[in-house]
């Protein structure tokens, strides 16, 4: 077995996360851009609010909103900070920035924020085989029981946003 593998020749967590550290390190800093330094904290939050509204049919988000009432600071960084800053960069398109998520998500098992996401994405025009193909990908790089449990989630995501036997959604 080499240095820094597993029994099955895969690198231990602890290669992985010196590969990664190394890696980042060789990476330049990215100035902050020019626009998000000069908008105060309100002006990013309202920015990032706008974000949310577009990509959840003009509502706002309820897992955000839930944490505002407990945790403003949290709330209103990820606003300003996710939202505002990150995910308003020009760049991506938002089907692109979703299935990004989605995957990112999938991989590392956050399901809840995969959910909310891939539910996203389909308001962003993504279809469901799109998000299953995703699904799929996953498996290479974070394997088979994270990509099930993806697979369960938005299994439960569509069969909620599929009309019911009655006719509404």
């Amino acid at each position: 077995m080499p240095h820094g593998t597993d029994t099955l020749g895969r690198p231990t967590a602890r290669l992985r996360t010196l590969v990664a550290a190394g890696l980042l390190a060789a990476v330049p800093a990215m100035p902050a851009p020019a626009l998000a330094s000069a908008l105060t904290t309100e002006e990013r939050a309202k920015r990032g609010g706008e974000v949310i509204r577009s990509l959840n049919n003009g509502q706002p988000q309820p897992t955000l909103e839930r944490m505002r009432e407990e945790f403003p600071f949290l709330a209103e960084a990820t606003e300003a900070y996710a939202l505002g800053d990150v995910w308003s960069r020009p760049g991506l398109d938002t089907r692109t920035r979703q299935l990004a998520a989605v995957a990112a998500f999938a991989a590392i098992g956050e399901t809840a924020f995969m959910k909310i996401h891939a539910g996203y994405a389909l308001n962003a025009g993504v279809s469901e085989d799109e998000l299953k193909e995703i699904v799929y990908m996953v498996t290479v790089p974070a394997g088979f029981p994270r990509a099930i449990t993806a697979a369960r989630t938005l299994s439960e995501l569509f069969a909620e946003r599929r009309p019911s036997e009655g006719g509404t959604p």
